[in-house]
């Protein structure tokens, strides 16, 4: 095993332990509290409304998740394998539909390459999703922990003044709501500016 792979699996495995340990409160509280020594005089001292500050965090998590994914994913090899697989998956109905068994043997040799292609494509994804993980974990902790004694509200439409624990349709708690709102807005804006291809 290369190096390469062994970080990949460190990296994997530190990974799934951070998110496992969300369902362990003294490691969530702990990890929010030390991360409260970073975000917390945002509120504290500048006194920044919350449903400002998970707009500024989501833009972050957005412009490093954008800037991980441009220089650790081969877009063009991506879009490449995209076009082949395409083209191979109509050649292999054509084949079945005219029930050309010459030709579906060979198309089945190359079925073993083009799904080789699209495993080494799923794996060179995995890598930039888990160091974004480990990086938007702890600011989901660090909003976990400060979020229950806040007493602020915010207006969303459809779904009124509530605060930022409140469920919204039923499931959704109104923080959560907001920063998926935000995140996706913003990251479409950055990826757009940075030309970077979709997942």
């Amino acid at each position: 095993m290369g190096a390469k792979d062994r970080s990949s699996i460190i990296l994997i495995l530190l990974t799934l332990v951070l998110m496992m340990s969300y369902a362990i409160p003294w490691v969530r509280e702990s990890v929010g509290g030390a991360m409260d020594l970073i975000f917390g005089h945002l509120v504290d001292v500048y006194g920044i409304p919350f449903f400002v500050l998970i707009m500024i965090l989501s833009a972050i998590t957005g412009l490093y998740s954008s800037l991980i994914q441009k220089y650790t994913i081969d877009y063009e090899k991506m879009q490449r394998v995209q076009a082949r697989m395409k083209e191979f998956q109509k050649e292999f109905r054509e084949a079945q539909l005219g029930g050309d068994e010459k030709k579906l043997k060979k198309l089945e040799a190359k079925r073993d390459r083009m799904m080789q292609e699209q495993l080494d494509l799923s794996k060179q994804q995995f890598k930039p999703m888990a160091f974004i993980l480990l990086l938007t974990v702890p600011i989901f902790f660090w909003l976990l922990f400060r979020l229950p004694g806040v007493e602020q509200t915010m207006t969303i439409p459809y779904v009124g003044t509530l605060g930022f624990m409140d469920l919204a349709f039923g499931f959704f708690p109104i923080w959560i709501l907001w920063y998926m709102i935000c995140s996706l807005a913003i990251s479409q804006v950055i990826r757009k500016s940075l030309n970077i291809g979709g997942l």
